[in-house]
């Protein structure tokens, strides 16, 4: 059986939420470990066979806790993961281009297959008050979460990607 694996880090809660409904729809079609980036490993990325990167932005890039795991990750599973698909959600106060660059370049490296443009959630959350406050994402923006958890539960189950 296909195993997907994904890995988030949330500090307000919006990409915990995305993540969550990502792996409850792809749970239909096939194992779905989720795993908060300071638990997840090297060993992790070695035994799926597809990845789900969901992550906040902060000040236009990747959160510091979804980097230090790329970072940790990177050069033990180098050369060993290529080929294998990704997908990635952001969640962003802005437009969240930044964050979504930073890590499509991680995964060129790591020579992974994009599947589908990263689905980009914007809170619009501007003030300080607003960027530190704990997020409630909409039924509208979680089913797009869920919708892709689905589509790549599927595609993988299926052998699409």
């Amino acid at each position: 059986m296909a195993e997907l694996l994904i890995v988030y880090h949330s500090r307000t809660g919006g990409s915990r939420q995305m993540a969550e409904a990502a792996a409850e729809a792809a749970r239909a079609h096939l194992s779905c470990t989720l795993l908060r980036a300071d638990e997840a490993g090297s060993e992790h990325l070695l035994s799926a066979d597809g990845y789900l990167f969901v992550a906040p932005e902060n000040l236009a890039t990747l959160s510091g806790l979804m980097k230090e795991f790329f970072d940790r990750c990177y050069y033990p599973v180098l050369g060993r993961i290529e080929g294998r698909p990704y997908a990635q959600m952001i969640c962003a106060g802005s437009d969240g281009q930044g964050a979504a660059r930073q890590l499509a370049r991680i995964a060129t490296g790591w020579r992974l297959r994009e599947v589908q443009p990263p689905l980009i959630i914007c809170t619009h959350a501007q003030t300080p008050e607003q960027i530190l406050a704990q997020k409630t994402l909409t039924e509208a923006q979680i089913s797009q979460a869920r919708e892709l958890g689905e589509a790549f539960g599927a595609g993988l189950e299926m052998g699409v990607f």
